[in-house]
């Protein structure tokens, strides 16, 4: 008897623990980055920014309209791929996430961008930087980072007002990102007085870019600006030194200001020429930067490269609207993220009604003794 006793009052608690689990809103968090090919170094650092977020949020006990929230994050690689990032945005719709942090690059955040705004689930980017993202004025679509009009136009800028160039030649890897980011660049450089000698252009996955440099090298240029991604701009680094172009600067946007293209520069001196920029403060101006990057280092070493204080962000970001609008229904809360005013790790976040961030920073990068440092 006394053990019947025992196992019904057992079977009491658990049914009790299983209420109350049952009473705790699951909230699916959905991610998507490049997690296979040559760019996956990007992806797996956007992924642990976004992961430590929810770990954060499920530590700190975080409550929504009155409920307890679990949070889960839904990682999806899109390979850089744009039929990819569609198909892991539909993915993620049918999954009935609660929002999306991502994609990276802009060629598979843009057409995903319609998937997310037709299921009406919310995403939020730190990475994908062309303009023609939020032109459509989609209300599920908002960037927390610098888009690619600061990020050329700065560089052009720098170009012409700092160093003195004369003239410069393009090359593009024909993405969205790159070659948008590369026609602002030539538009703002010309428009300083900048000749822009050469247009070229290769693709994402090329490594052998010696053809396009000697052609190049032919029209004696002060500077080249490359509109792509530390995967082709590390090989491109290094063949410029074997072709000589050791006094050339090499201008790219934040594709190539990551950590890994000094790995991918193989020691070519030429990475000390490098020129490039980042939408937002550098780490130590960040309001929250130095301390987070001492957790994210401890969590994931050396895994840093440039995005995952904004997916970070861009997670909380979301939870904050929730916790706002007390609702974890994107039709609900979309209205509280639009009037965000969010004080995160790399800023306070804030938004123009077509979902670009307000007052977005910039900082230019150089690559002193091999190592990442911000131009004063």
């Amino acid at each position: 008897m006394q053990m019947k006793m025992k196992l019904t009052a057992a079977a009491a608690i658990a049914a009790l623990a299983g209420l109350a689990s049952a009473q705790d809103l699951v909230v699916k968090i959905g991610h998507v980055a490049p997690m296979s090919g040559p760019q996956a170094h990007y992806g797996k650092d956007n992924e642990n920014g976004a992961r430590m977020a929810v770990e954060d949020l499920n530590t700190k006990g975080v409550t929504i309209g009155g409920k307890k929230a679990k949070f889960e994050l839904l990682a999806e690689d899109d390979a850089a791929d744009p039929k990819q990032g569609t198909a892991a945005a539909q993915k993620l719709c049918d999954a009935k996430v609660a929002g999306v942090v991502g994609h990276l690059n802009s060629g598979t955040t843009i057409p995903a961008a319609k998937i997310y705004n037709d299921c009406g689930i919310p995403h939020v980017t730190g990475a994908a930087t062309n303009p023609s993202l939020t032109k459509p004025g989609y209300k599920t679509t908002y960037r927390i980072i610098a888009n690619d009009n600061s990020l050329g136009a700065g560089l052009a800028f720098y170009a012409a007002d700092k160093l003195k160039l004369k003239k410069v030649a393009i090359i593009d890897d024909r993405t969205a990102y790159g070659q948008g980011v590369a026609d602002i660049f030539k538009k703002t450089a010309q428009s300083k007085g900048i000749q822009v000698v050469d247009s070229q252009f290769t693709n994402d996955k090329a490594t052998d870019f010696m053809a396009i440099l000697t052609a190049i090298k032919a029209k004696n240029p002060d500077g080249i600006f490359f509109g792509g991604m530390d995967t082709q701009g590390g090989p491109m680094l290094r063949q410029m030194e074997q072709l000589g172009l050791t006094n050339v600067k090499f201008f790219g946007g934040d594709g190539i200001c990551t950590q890994k293209i000094i790995e991918l520069a193989g020691g070519a001196k030429s990475l000390g020429n490098v020129v490039c920029a980042e939408g937002g403060a550098s780490l130590d101006k960040m309001p929250g930067g130095a301390e987070w990057k001492k957790r994210y280092d401890a969590k994931y070493p050396g895994q840093f490269q440039v995005y995952s204080p904004y997916t970070y962000d861009a997670t909380m970001l979301l939870a904050d609207a929730m916790v706002r609008a007390k609702s974890i229904d994107p039709k609900v809360y979309i209205p509280f993220l639009q009037k965000s005013n969010y004080k995160g790790v790399t800023a306070t976040i804030a938004f123009e009604p077509n979902g670009e961030l307000k007052n977005p920073a910039m900082t230019l990068y150089t690559y002193t003794d091999g190592k990442k440092t911000p131009v004063n």
